[in-house]
């Protein structure tokens, strides 16, 4: 990274003469510091492997009926297509992120690429349902141990507010670019060629990246394992993570209420507690409990937990309405979000960190969930012979406040990580990310499929009832987004603009 040059030694009164003083550091006009060539390639590599995650989840969910097909999944056994990655991922990126502090995290990154490109490899290769359902576990070891470092990597390598700003708005813009090009891409591939490459088009990718990170991401040492090598307390959260986003996931199948659902989340709940205890008492915690002193910190998993939910009703249930009930295809559906993507990612990339640096990271926070809060509010009146242009369009256009919203989360989320604890925070970030896309999906999924039938069996035609059970998912998106407005007005901080 750029630095500035400390100001020479001011002259003595015998050196004064009549020519103009040379700018000093209290005189010169401040310029926000560009990123240097190891700054922009360590950006890179960090922000493809981001990519690469997103673009993995979004482009299967295209693949998955001619998955279904080909290796013969039954229709409850397709699920764990996505399911056997989520619990991977989600309930191994806390212990990865503290891995991370502990054995170093770049170390940790480019084992997770590394694994991740092996079990991309083998997930292509698959032949039969088991196989590929391990190879997704794996994908999702990999993906856990590259994305929960990843947070973590930036804050400590970017320390200058106005770069840090940019660089993380950099990486939220691979999350809104991943998610519409993998629906396109994914499409294209499976027509084009077979689903067997949407896992192949991850190898150059991530062999690009694994380039990328060796060059220019800084070695660390890490703490060593001394430092927090709790085995009871990592047995203890992964097994929680996992039983809870297992619940979670089966309640689309087996609903909310039910006996396995409610036993599983109680033991997922009780084992989490447990991990909680344990961090107070351990001489080495896994999860040093200071870390959840900040309100900065905690709100914003909070505020992020509830927006991610309430993203899903736009990233997935928008998309199921224009195919299922406005006829859209595949690619079409991909093009259809494509304004919604380029509008998060300009905003990311080129306001937010402005944004963030001349009034803090809560006000673009409060306002990006207002523009989302308006995106979503436009939906649930959604017509079933909807035009583009008139009812499309518009949520669009005003989903780019995710472009605020979402950089400014993650500085809040990431805000007074220490060095020895950057991996673990930004584990915990990651996690209440997964959790609350998780619980979404669950949520909306179900409510939507139970306004379905209820109105099936009122005597509507298809249609009407499914664009019904899709106006209350968008609903329940609002209601969350509404949420998130409340938690980040009372618990987040304003914290002093960093002008430059």
């Amino acid at each position: 990274m750029s630095t500035v040059a400390s100001p020479s030694a001011s002259p003595s009164t015998s050196d004064v003469s009549t020519s103009p003083t040379p700018p000093t550091a209290a005189t010169a006009p401040v310029r926000s510091p560009g990123f240097d060539r190891r700054g922009t390639f360590a950006l890179a590599a960090i922000a493809s492997a981001g990519l690469m995650t997103v673009l993995d989840g979004s482009i299967v969910t295209v693949a998955l009926p001619s998955i279904q097909n080909d290796l013969r999944f039954s229709a409850t056994g397709i699920s764990w297509v996505m399911n056997a990655y989520l619990l991977a991922f989600g309930g191994l990126l806390l212990l990865a992120g503290r891995l991370g502090d502990l054995l170093g995290r770049k170390r940790m990154f480019l084992g997770g690429i590394g694994l991740f490109i092996a079990a991309s490899i083998l997930a292509g290769a698959a032949t039969t349902p088991a196989l590929l359902v391990g190879a997704r576990f794996l994908q999702g070891v990999g993906s856990a141990a590259a994305a929960s470092v990843s947070l973590g990597i930036l804050v400590t390598l970017f320390t200058e507010p106005g770069l840090r700003g940019r660089a993380i708005g950099v990486y939220s813009f691979t999350g809104a670019a991943g998610a519409s090009i993998g629906q396109v891409l994914g499409g294209a591939l499976t027509e084009s060629l077979s689903w067997h490459w949407i896992f192949y088009i991850n190898v150059p990718i991530g062999l690009a990246t694994l380039a990328l990170a060796v060059r220019a991401v800084p070695n660390d040492r890490g703490l060593g394992l001394k430092a927090g090598a709790d085995a009871p307390g990592a047995l203890l959260i992964i097994s929680g993570l996992m039983l809870g986003i297992y619940a979670v996931v089966g309640t689309t199948q087996y609903g909310w209420t039910s006996t396995r659902t409610l036993g599983l989340g109680a033991l997922a709940a009780l084992l989490i507690a447990g991990f909680l205890v344990r961090q107070r008492f351990a001489a080495t915690p896994l999860m040093p409990l200071r870390i959840l002193r900040s309100r900065n910190l905690v709100g914003a998993n909070a505020v992020q937990m509830l927006m991610i939910s309430a993203m899903f009703a736009f990233q997935i249930v928008v998309s199921l309405a224009m195919q299922h009930v406005l006829g859209y295809g595949a690619a079409a559906n991909g093009l259809a979000m494509l304004p919604a993507a380029v509008g998060i990612g300009a905003t990311a990339l080129l306001i937010s960190a402005r944004l963030i640096g001349r009034f803090g990271p809560r006000a673009v926070l409060v306002s990006g969930l207002i523009m989302l809060v308006a995106a979503l509010a436009l939906l649930p009146s959604l017509p079933v012979h909807a035009g583009y242009a008139a009812d499309l369009l518009p949520t669009m256009l005003l989903i780019s406040g995710g472009g605020l919203a979402m950089p400014a989360a993650a500085s809040l989320g990431m805000s007074g990580a220490r060095e020895q604890d950057a991996g673990v925070v930004s584990g915990l970030y990651n996690t209440t990310q997964q959790i609350g896309s998780a619980a979404g999906a669950a949520v909306l999924t179900t409510l939507s499929a139970s306004r379905t039938a209820a109105l099936l069996r009122a005597g509507r035609s298809t249609p009407d009832a499914l664009m019904g059970g899709y106006h209350l998912a968008f609903a329940v998106g609002v209601g969350l987004l509404l949420a998130a407005l409340v938690v980040a007005l009372l618990v987040l901080r304003p914290a002093r603009a960093a002008r430059a």
